[in-house]
């Protein structure tokens, strides 16, 4: 079957990367179809695409196939996001749009986010925020309340980072059947330091990542 939604988030993938920019290690987080993921990997980049659903990710693959897509750009990871952990300094960008989780396992999996970044690296997250419950009954969507994220805890899951955008918004989203209707979103752009403090003095840290399930 064919992805029920293709279009990228633009407020989420434009703050990744220009599209002139070099190519880089990217992290989505339940990346779903691919929409996100595919895009990005049509720039170029190189795209680690996390979900929990196998059905979704094969739906992400064909899409990058019917693209023209290098099968290189676009590594698909079948995994429970509550309890996997991405590999530390890897990552140029991680990119997080309406992935809700459970308090406990967002909290863990941000922090584990934040390891996952190479120096200067950028966290992209978009998240449906609490003020979302009241509009509901504007054929809003969203998950359940208690998954619902505002940007304070968005900035305290991701301490230590430079945050570079960091609100909430109101407006209409028309992104296909899964994410349409008004909706209020929590919005973080945050960099890491671009240079880290070891034993010896500063460093820079230049991993690739490897695409491994």
């Amino acid at each position: 079957d064919a992805p029920e939604e293709t279009s990228p988030d633009d407020g989420a993938t434009s703050k990744v990367v220009p599209p002139s920019g070099r190519p880089l290690e990217v992290l989505s987080l339940g990346e779903g179809q691919g929409r996100n993921g595919v895009y990005l990997a049509s720039l170029g980049h190189r795209v680690t695409a996390v979900d929990l659903s196998p059905v979704g990710l094969a739906k992400a693959s064909r899409l990058a196939a019917e693209r023209g897509v290098p099968e290189a750009n676009l590594c698909p990871v079948v995994a429970n996001l509550e309890d996997w952990t991405p590999p530390p300094d890897t990552f140029d960008v991680v990119l997080s749009v309406f992935c809700a989780l459970p308090t406990p396992a967002r909290e863990k999996l941000h922090r584990a986010c934040v390891a996952a970044l190479r120096p200067g690296g950028v966290v992209v997250v978009l998240a449906y925020a609490p003020r979302q419950a009241a509009v509901r009954g504007k054929r809003a969507g969203g998950p359940p309340t208690d998954r619902l994220i505002g940007v304070d805890q968005l900035l305290a899951d991701f301490d230590g980072l430079e945050a570079v955008v960091a609100d909430e918004v109101e407006g209409r989203l028309d992104e296909g059947r899964f994410h349409h209707g008004v909706a209020v979103t929590a919005r973080l752009v945050a960099r890491k330091p671009a240079v880290i403090e070891t034993e010896g003095g500063p460093a820079e840290l230049n991993q690739r990542a490897r695409c491994t399930n």
